[in-house]
């Protein structure tokens, strides 16, 4: 088969890819170059990314409940420590998971101290460290199931091992849960979570799409969601478009944005 020449756009990564007969002649990274020009970054820093700020008074508003288990967990989050999971990191890492402010580790920890959630979901195992936060104080009968695309012994800077899921409070899935049929077979598992932690590719299509299909979830009882990366440009509109109630809570999460949501999708008792 006589193979073509293409010009392939895409996001969020910014790229123009130009292949020819199979072999890549140009990379480029070319909104990124130009919103640079356009707006060049005012500070030196680590890491730098592009959102927009925006009113929230014609946004959907956070109930009573969210507040005070805001407030609850922040606190909270200020008093505890991950030091075990610290020292999974080289001494000198420049950002452990203790880091707080601008870690959401230690939030998490504090939300599944507060909730006791029996079944903790968490949709995008990545290098396993907000996994491992979560286990930080998961009661002895809870679990924690946590999916992602590749196995996570295959993944390069896992910080988990065996032993993590050893007292099979941990386990792994490797589904990718936007497509819709696969959140149909996983949704008696999926139906029981209380706390769900979503963390996936940030490309604002991965996420909607995971989002549509938690909706038709027959939760036994509404969880609440906590959606990270809510500041990056690709994840605006998926943030804003939530349509229940929700608060930003970035400034005590992650630097890049964390997020809660009660999420009242389908509750089976209004099935």
């Amino acid at each position: 088969m006589k193979k073509q020449q293409h010009i392939e756009v895409r996001d969020p990564t910014w790229r123009l890819h130009l292949t020819w007969r199979g072999r890549t002649l140009l990379r480029w990274s070319w909104k990124r170059q130009l919103l640079q020009r356009v707006l060049p970054i005012p500070f030196p820093a680590r890491h730098v990314e592009y959102s927009l700020l925006a009113s929230t008074d014609d946004d959907i508003q956070p109930s009573e409940r969210l507040l005070r288990l805001a407030l609850q967990a922040i606190q909270r989050a200020a008093e505890l420590r991950l030091d075990a999971l610290d020292r999974r990191f080289p001494a000198d890492f420049p950002y452990p998971p203790s880091l707080w402010p601008g870690q959401q580790y230690r939030l998490l920890a504090a939300l599944e101290e507060i909730l006791q959630p029996r079944r903790v979901v968490e949709i995008g195992t990545g290098g396993g460290v907000s996994t491992l936060a979560l286990k930080h104080h998961l009661s002895p009968d809870a679990q924690i199931a946590t999916f992602d695309l590749i196995p996570w012994a295959q993944h390069s800077d896992s910080c988990l091992t065996t032993e993590d899921f050893a007292d099979q409070r941990l386990i792994q899935y490797t589904d990718d849960l936007s497509d819709p049929a696969v959140m149909q077979r996983h949704r008696a598992l999926l139906s029981r979570a209380e706390l769900i932690f979503l963390d996936a590719a940030k490309d604002g299509v991965t996420e909607s799409k995971l989002l549509a299909n938690l909706r038709h979830v027959p939760f036994a009882k509404p969880p609440l969601l906590v959606l990270d990366d809510i500041r990056v440009w690709t994840m605006l509109k998926v943030w804003r478009g939530i349509p229940y109630p929700k608060l930003d809570v970035t400034s005590f999460g992650s630097w890049t944005g964390t997020g809660l949501v009660e999420w009242l999708g389908t509750p089976s008792s209004r099935r």
